[in-house]
């Protein structure tokens, strides 16, 4: 009989998912000599090397990759255990992964963070912020138990749950206030910074000026809408951002804030999770927490 620990199991999931002792380690809150230990008392049991090694990566052998799945699946499995034991209280406790885009993270997550913790006391909250498309990745893979992305994701494992719509505003140097605001059709002609590629909110600006692939040079990318204001407040060219950000990203910048006339430029923002999770309606009670949120911050419109 071979004896796996469920911790050599997820000390190797690090590693193969990092690709570096180091940052594994550092994942798993322990020192690297000790996962490289148990990595090396892992293959000792298993007959033959997992991982091959050299001085700037470190990548699965070809018995590695075929072990990867089937030790993917059964911490899964563990996880779901603990899932099922959790979703038979009234309340959530235990660790909860939420993941959430960054054109909401900073701006919804300290009031959320407040009110869910004063409602789950005991709950061990970990958060998990990048773009939609890893998110996505990681919450089918059992990474993540819900993420806070703009829908629709359309994917058919996952239940979506609308919380709230928000306008997207233009952002422009304090010298313009006054001026008429432009249409989509005059953005397009204009210097217009968005998101880098890969952020979902880059590509529904792009849908409301009608830009497609074929960007024009004046189109700039950030890496963050801070970034992208701060630019503008400099008179590098204008932006949009969503609503619930105007209050922190525009106060300390030279910029002026407009709203569009007629057709609004907007998003639909929601949580996501496995159709098969347990915590289902725990994870419904988180939402009706984001929506408070969403509504403290912003005059949003609520959907139900």
């Amino acid at each position: 009989m071979i004896n796996l620990t469920l911790k050599q199991m997820r000390y190797f999931q690090a590693l193969a998912r990092h690709g570096h002792f180091g940052r594994a380690a550092e994942v798993c809150a322990i020192s690297q000599p000790a996962l490289s230990m148990q990595i090396r008392e892992m293959e000792q049991t298993l007959g033959g090397a997992l991982f091959e090694r050299d001085a700037r990566a470190v990548r699965l052998t070809g018995y590695g990759e075929r072990l990867a799945p089937r030790i993917h699946d059964i911490l899964r499995a563990v996880e779901e255990l603990g899932d099922i034991a959790r979703a038979g209280q009234d309340r959530l406790v235990g660790r909860l992964r939420i993941g959430v885009i960054p054109t909401v993270a900073p701006y919804l997550l300290p009031d959320f963070i407040g009110r869910l913790t004063a409602a789950n006391a005991d709950l061990d909250i970990h958060i998990r912020e990048t773009v939609t498309p890893r998110l996505l990745v990681e919450l089918q893979a059992g990474r993540l138990d819900t993420a806070i992305v703009a829908l629709p994701v359309s994917e058919p494992a996952l239940t979506e749950v609308a919380l709230f719509s928000e306008e997207f505003v233009l952002v422009r140097p304090l010298a313009d206030a006054g001026q008429p605001v432009p249409s989509p059709d005059r953005l397009r002609e204009m210097r217009l910074l968005l998101l880098e590629e890969g952020h979902c909110f880059r590509d529904q600006a792009l849908s409301f000026c009608r830009i497609g692939s074929a960007a024009p040079r004046e189109l700039l990318d950030g890496s963050s809408l801070s970034t992208l204001v701060q630019m503008v407040g400099a008179g590098i060219g204008v932006t949009l951002i969503p609503d619930m950000a105007v209050g922190v990203e525009t106060r300390s910048a030279a910029v002026s804030v407009a709203r569009f006339a007629g057709v609004k430029p907007r998003r639909t923002i929601g949580m996501v999770w496995r159709r098969s999770s347990p915590l289902a309606r725990q994870l419904e009670g988180v939402a009706a927490l984001v929506r408070d949120s969403a509504a403290a911050l912003v005059g949003t419109s609520q959907l139900g």
